[in-house]
């Protein structure tokens, strides 16, 4: 029968080893060389490979912790990093069974999450699109047509501030 954690704890539990987990991956030289190999060779001023912690995910029973990493750098880097890191999942575990009071310090597991990256290319994909759209405008109506629609709507943008703060609904 596997024991359930109460929600509250859970979270607690959560919330810890994130900051834990990411206070480690800023200071515990071992860990760092693992993810960044030049800073091992002593390279730092030029590393290639940025690492934070994006989530954290306790299981019910505390037995499982997802440690979800953002990785930004080029391909490269970010592999040599997602290696390091899962070769390190026992050194963090012992290392974090030392900083928390657990009866079972959890297993950690940590899981490349490239979240960030979509969203980036998402806002670039709108990015072009809005431009495409906006070329389209300027030439159906002209240039100076689209820009002072443009100087109305950012007006208004300013009017609609001004009388909020007159009726007093800034709060």
């Amino acid at each position: 029968v596997v024991a359930m954690a109460h929600p509250r704890r859970v979270q607690k539990v959560q919330q810890q080893m994130r900051r834990e987990i990411s206070s480690m991956m800023q200071s515990d030289k071992n860990l760092r060389a693992m993810i960044s190999p030049e800073e091992r060779m002593g390279v730092d001023h030029m590393l290639s490979v940025m690492a934070t912690v994006a989530d954290v995910e306790v299981s019910n029973d505390l037995q499982v912790v997802k440690v979800y990493v953002s990785i930004l750098g080029d391909e490269r880097g970010k592999n040599n990093a997602i290696k390091g890191m899962k070769r390190m999942e026992q050194y963090v575990r012992r290392k974090i069974g030392r900083r928390m009071s657990l009866r079972l310090t959890p297993e950690i597991r940590f899981i490349y999450d490239d979240s960030f990256e979509r969203g980036q290319k998402v806002s670039a994909l709108l990015d072009e699109i809005r431009l495409e759209n906006r070329n389209k405008t300027a030439k159906k109506y002209g240039k100076d047509a689209l820009m002072s629609v443009e100087d109305v709507i950012a007006e208004r943008g300013e009017v609609e501030d001004e009388d909020e703060s007159e009726w007093g609904m800034d709060d």
